[in-house]
Order: C-alpha cells, then structure tokens, then sequence
C-alpha cells in the first residue's frame, strides 16, 4: 500500500510538472514598446525644426540603420531620411510606422530589421509574418511607395544564429518575387568569406556593428535599387 500510494504522488508530481512547463512555453511576455517612445519623439521633433520633403527615401530598422551615419553622404543625390532605432524589431518599425514613415510620403522604404527579433526566440517565420505586417501597413497607407528589404547578414557575435537569418532571408526573397511594390537585396554572402567564416574585418569590436568598411559594402549592395 505505501509502494502504491507513493508511485500515486510521483505521477502527479509529474504531471503538474508537465502541465506547468507546457504553461511557461506558451507564454510570452508582452512587447514593450513604451522603451522606444523617447527615441520615436526625438525624430518627431527633428520633423518640425526641418519637415522633410515628400517623395524621399526611409531608412528604418534596428542598430544596422541608426549607426549608418555616412547614410546621406553614400547617397548623395537622394532625399534619404534615417529613422532606425538600435535594438528594435521588426513590429517596432511596423508600430511607429504612423509617426515615423507615413508622415514623409516616400518614394521608398528600406527596412532592415529582423535580427533582434531572431536573437530574442523568435523563428524565422515568425518575423517573416512580422515583415508581411509592416508591408501591409505601409503599403495599405501609401499604395505607390516600395518597400525594400535588406536582408540580414551574420554577424560575428550571432554566428550560431545565421541558419536562421537565411531561413528568414529566403522566405521574404520569395515573397518580393511574387509581391508587386516589394523587393529584396541580398547581403547574407557580403560578411561570410567563401570558405563559410565570418569577415571579422567589416566590424568594430562588439563584433555585432558594421565598421566604415561594412557599411560601404553595404552602401554598394543597396545603390542599386535606389530611383534613377
């Protein structure tokens, strides 16, 4: 009887063990985009000092974009307008969309984000629904704008995330294929030397940020696609 009753509270154990752990694997903790808001208000009152001109060219997105600071002299005949914040995700970018892209009327958008979203457990499809919401948004505002993704290249420190950064990359390449107004710049090759190791070289120390060499390749990836 005490073998019995002791195999009885075992299971249970077990089973409120399970139950418990299938309970924290769904849970997800709420988004905070509140951190963002003091950056979001700076670029706000940037606009009303110097409005910028309709028709230009947004540069959205995490660290990669906000740290870009050679961004208007690598396209100088062009209207670009830099709005990343360092450490946001994709969702940061389709949330302040209202207040940091759609205001400017531009010809085209350039987001480049996803990174973050990958670092934090997110899959690669998921950020892909994510990139599909900020099109959407962007788009169902400003039909004749283009959005063009900038797809992720490993980064040193993230080495071991790269599979999922090119999961992500193919399915918006992909989606550009068959999205009219949406289109795709490869960048994964540009920081992997042809034997499949990281170009250490195209980044400062944290081995995270592109270096002025990383953002002239960079630059040179995304010339292309700007308005002739």
């Amino acid at each position: 009887m005490r073998f019995k009753a002791t195999s009885t509270i075992f299971l249970i154990m077990l089973l409120v063990a399970a139950v418990d752990g299938q309970t924290r694997s769904t849970t997800t903790k709420p988004h905070d985009f509140a951190k963002w808001e003091k950056a979001i208000t700076a670029y706000e009152a940037k606009d009303r000092e110097n409005p910028p001109k309709p028709g230009g060219i947004v540069f959205i997105g995490s660290s990669t974009i906000l740290r870009w600071k050679t961004l208007a002299e690598d396209f100088p005949n062009h209207n670009v307008i830099n709005r990343g914040f360092g450490g946001s995700e994709v969702i940061d970018s389709t949330d302040f969309a209202d207040r940091i892209v759609i205001p400017y009327k531009p010809k085209m958008v350039f987001l480049r984000a996803g990174g973050n979203d990958i670092h934090a457990g997110k899959s690669a499809e998921q950020v892909f629904n994510d990139v599909k919401e900020f099109v959407t948004k962007v788009r169902g505002a400003l039909p004749e704008t283009e959005v063009v993704f900038i797809s992720l290249s490993p980064a040193p420190s993230r080495w071991e995330e790269r599979d999922e950064n090119k999961k992500l990359n193919r399915l918006v390449e992909e989606y550009a294929k068959q999205t009219p107004g949406v289109k795709y710049i490869e960048t994964y090759d540009m920081t992997v030397t042809p034997d499949g190791q990281p170009r250490e070289e195209l980044f400062v120390q944290d081995r995270l940020h592109f270096n002025a060499e990383g953002n002239k390749l960079l630059a040179e990836r995304v010339r292309p696609y700007l308005p002739k």
